[in-house]
């Protein structure tokens, strides 16, 4: 299968009528194969239209929904990029994005045009506006669908997602069809998914494990979706009962929420019904504790398997074998569907058990960052291994342990922030002379972020005040949990911040 475009036409004409999506809200909306095919053709001739080539950035900011999952098939379905915008982003980061990305066209919910109203406002002409409801659909009505669209290639762009990095400008992630089937198939393949199987997907549309995992894992399989709204420990368990869903994929913030409310209003024999029917439950975007891991099986009967994956990789690239096969706490898995190797220093294979940097190299890696080859070319080696940037070691069975980052990147509930970000908002106020953010290990979250500041002499600013100003800049989820003002920050002989020995 080279394109998404190839295994929606053929579901549609093998399955038409088995479902594929459901949404929670809206009374269960439901929709088939045929049903798919027939709305991402739809699409595809709304976005002719509307004037968008084939290859240019279609984008949309929208809760979870039936018409998010329908519009990010659909227009990759018709040979356009999807770009799903961070909902959770500050003013900052949005207008960046919307700015860089080119995007031609975004579906917006109402009350995200009206929450970055400033924003949209300084969007160029050329760039349309539909509002859109996440269920109840968009603001135009679909057209008759033109089915003249050219096939997609393998190579041809499919998705655009924007990744934090150390030097706190987002960078955009371009997967191409084959990167998304990859994905999709990794998926699939390592936790022996097929076309019986039921998803369960509560994390947001606009993170890469959600939209590869849950969505491309359902699709790629054969097998049905279903997406709720958000995660809600009060519902989560309920959904899992009255849609039969056989697996779910989660982050490690949202396992110990689970363990924390202990299925409240669940009975015991509803849960007993859960367990029969659930084959598993995956863990990514961070490191699973072992105590948590372990916490959650013996609470609820349900085993979780731990991953690892990257956007630049569509997604997973590590995790543990199924049972009854032997899986290792603590650690995210084997390669599965690419290669995995760790590198020294000077770029030669590492030893078994010996610390270095995790590289990755198959059909699931990144075409490159969009607008920036020299970045690109310093990720992506001329025989295609990607470095993640991450520090790692594989012992004798094959199994790989991350140990840290090369790069000081903060891992919020599988989000990443780039304390550069932040700095720089710091240093945006005229009190501050020195600054600087940092993560520190936090039960829920794996990371919550924080900061230090050193005052310009003479000058005075509260904690608070710095705080409100990094949550209007840059959204409340990225903003310190702490800022503690120093007399200075520590630094290295070259005068660098030296930000471990702040979190330390």
């Amino acid at each position: 299968m080279q394109s998404v475009k190839e295994i929606i036409d053929r579901g549609a004409k093998n399955h038409p009528e088995r479902l594929f999506l459901l949404a929670t809200e809206s009374g269960g909306k439901q929709c088939t194969w045929a049903e798919l095919q027939q709305t991402s053709q739809q699409i595809s001739t709304l976005l002719d239209n509307e004037g968008i080539k084939e290859g240019e950035t279609v984008s949309f900011i929208l809760d979870n929904g039936y018409w998010t999952t329908l519009l990010l098939l659909g227009v990759m379905y018709s040979n356009r990029v999807i770009l799903a915008l961070n909902a959770l982003s500050g003013s900052e980061a949005l207008a960046y994005v919307t700015d860089h990305s080119d995007a031609k066209l975004i579906f917006a919910n109402k009350k995200y045009l009206e929450k970055f109203a400033a924003v949209f406002k300084q969007l160029p002409n050329s760039t349309h506006i539909i509002e859109t409801d996440e269920n109840d659909g968009l603001s135009v009505s679909l057209p008759h669908a033109n089915i003249n669209g050219s096939e997609p290639s393998e190579d041809d762009i499919a998705i655009l997602m924007y990744t934090s990095g150390t030097t706190g400008k987002p960078k955009g992630v371009l997967l191409s069809n084959k990167n998304v089937i990859a994905g999709g198939r990794n998926t699939a393949v390592a936790h022996n998914i097929d076309e019986t199987d039921i998803a369960m997907c509560v994390l947001p549309l606009f993170h890469i494990n959600a939209q590869m995992v849950s969505v491309m894992g359902a699709l790629y399989s054969g097998g049905q979706l279903v997406v709720a709204p958000k995660f809600s420990a009060s519902k989560f368990w309920h959904d899992m009962a009255e849609y039969k869903c056989t697996w779910f994929s989660i982050v490690p913030t949202i396992i110990s929420y689970l363990i924390e409310h202990d299925a409240e209003g669940v009975s015991d024999k509803k849960m007993s019904a859960i367990k029969s029917i659930v084959k598993f439950g995956r863990s990514a975007s961070a490191a699973l504790s072992p105590a948590k891991h372990k916490a959650f099986e013996d609470r609820f009967g349900i085993h979780i398997v731990e991953t690892m994956g990257l956007t630049e990789t569509a997604a997973q690239i590590l995790s543990n074998p199924m049972p009854p096969a032997e899986f290792k706490y603590g650690s995210p898995g084997k390669a599965y569907g690419n290669e995995a190797k760790i590198i020294n220093d000077d770029g030669s294979d590492a030893p078994i058990n010996k610390i270095g940097e995790l590289m990755i190299r198959g059909d699931n890696v990144m075409q490159g960052y969009y607008k920036n080859p020299e970045v690109t070319a310093d990720t992506i080696t001329q025989d295609g291994w990607l470095h993640t940037g991450d520090l790692a070691y594989e012992d004798e069975d094959g199994f790989f342990f991350i140990t840290g980052r090369l790069k000081e990147l903060i891992i919020k509930g599988g989000e990443n922030i780039a304390p550069r970000e932040i700095d720089d908002i710091l240093y945006g106020h005229p009190a501050v002379l020195e600054a600087a953010a940092f993560g520190i290990d936090d039960e829920h979250y794996g990371q919550e972020v924080m900061a230090s500041v050193a005052l310009c002499p003479g000058m005075e600013v509260s904690c608070e005040e710095l705080q409100d100003l990094c949550i209007e800049k840059l959204g409340k989820y990225k903003a310190p949990k702490n800022i503690s003002i120093m007399d200075e920050l520590p630094k290295g002989p070259s005068g660098k911040i030296q930000r471990l020995k702040l979190s330390a």
